[in-house]
């Protein structure tokens, strides 16, 4: 039998979220985010639960490919753009739209013939610092890219550094949005601005934050990238990672768990053992207080996480024995709760699942 830690998803949880992206944006059109392999909840499982999505965006090229092998008809977006020419024969062949954030690939797209035109989104750099033209740069790189025979549908984009907080000190959204709007000026085509934090912000933002397109990200998952929890916004958590107690042992104060010995009882306690360690995926760095559910009841972490294990305290929870659930995140415990202990965020626990745990959807 394998060991019992499960990662549950909910594929209707991520049909919710996407609507509940959609209510945000009501006049916009919405990209499904789904590189890393839809953050940890599988391809296939977010085909299904975003099939209402105009269209899904990712990073690799195998995956895309996979998309359209699996039955996805609708637009798809890599949102690196392309990386040498056969990426750029492999956007044609199969219906891909790039991504183009430098001049280098406009370069080679401008010297690599296609069967048939491409789709490109066109990135401007707006604050991020990581890819895409300066504004004052956006409007040549534009009119160069509308000069190649072979590309279709222009669509302008850029990428929120600080969405979440409006009025961030180092640069708020707003100022991004200025930017992006000073230098797509007189550019007549559709714009792409808002990832999670910039849809959870557009009600407030409608008459500035003219988004087409929007490209919800964490949100469909239902993490948050800051600025309020899941609950907050109406979202449901789409992975419910789960174990069971393997062993309970009674230490007297003075006693300590786990490598290193870094926690000691104060008094006496009953320590429960989890099947779960860092090489599920669970963050070693997580301290000791990061909460988990017990037989449903809110308890918490003890010592350092091991490879294949955890503690966890028992305190108050009389009735726990072996083959207790344990909810390590997910059902009635925000992954943002988990993220924010262990001092990292919701996309990485997700991302993190490691390959030898089972994997089913409810």
């Amino acid at each position: 039998m394998p060991r019992p830690i499960v990662a549950t998803i909910h594929v209707a949880a991520m049909q919710h979220n996407l609507a509940r992206a959609r209510a945000c944006a009501p006049a916009s059109k919405a990209w499904a985010v789904v590189k890393a392999n839809a953050y940890g909840h599988g391809l296939q499982r977010a085909l299904r639960g975003f099939a209402d999505a105009d269209g899904l965006a990712l990073i690799e090229f195998d995956n895309a490919v996979r998309l359209r092998e699996m039955g996805w008809t609708k637009p798809v977006l890599l949102l690196e753009g392309w990386f040498d020419a056969a990426d750029l024969h492999a956007m044609a062949e199969h219906g891909l739209n790039g991504t183009a954030h430098c001049m280098e690939q406009i370069a080679l797209l401008e010297r690599t013939p296609l069967a048939r035109p491409v789709d490109v989104h066109l990135k401007m750099n707006t604050g991020m610092n990581r890819l895409g033209f300066q504004p004052g740069e956006f409007a040549a790189a534009y009119a160069r890219l509308r000069a190649i025979p072979h590309v279709g549908r222009i669509t302008l984009m850029t990428h929120f550094a600080n969405a979440d907080e409006a009025a961030h000190e180092c640069l708020p959204i707003r100022e991004q949005i200025r930017r992006f709007e000073a230098g797509a000026a007189g550019l007549d085509a559709p714009r792409s601005l808002a990832n999670s934090a910039g849809v959870l912000r557009m009600p407030e933002l409608r008459e500035e934050l003219v988004s087409d397109w929007i490209r919800p990200g964490i949100m469909l998952y239902g993490g948050t990238p800051g600025g309020g929890s899941a609950a907050d916004y109406g979202l449901r958590p789409a992975m419910t990672l789960a174990s069971e107690l393997i062993g309970i042992q009674h230490i007297a104060a003075g006693d300590f768990v786990g490598y290193g010995s870094r926690f000691e009882a104060d008094r006496d306690m009953r320590i429960g053992t989890v099947a779960c360690g860092y090489a599920d995926g669970y963050p070693r760095h997580a301290p000791t207080g990061t909460p988990v559910l017990v037989d449903g009841f809110r308890t918490r972490t003890v010592g350092r996480v091991s490879m294949d294990m955890m503690a966890v305290d028992l305190t108050g929870i009389d009735q726990a024995r072996v083959g207790s659930r344990v909810v390590l995140w997910g059902e009635d415990l925000p992954i943002d709760d988990v993220a924010a202990s262990a001092g990292t965020i919701g996309y990485e626990l997700m991302c993190a699942v490691a390959p030898r745990v089972q994997v089913k959807e409810d």
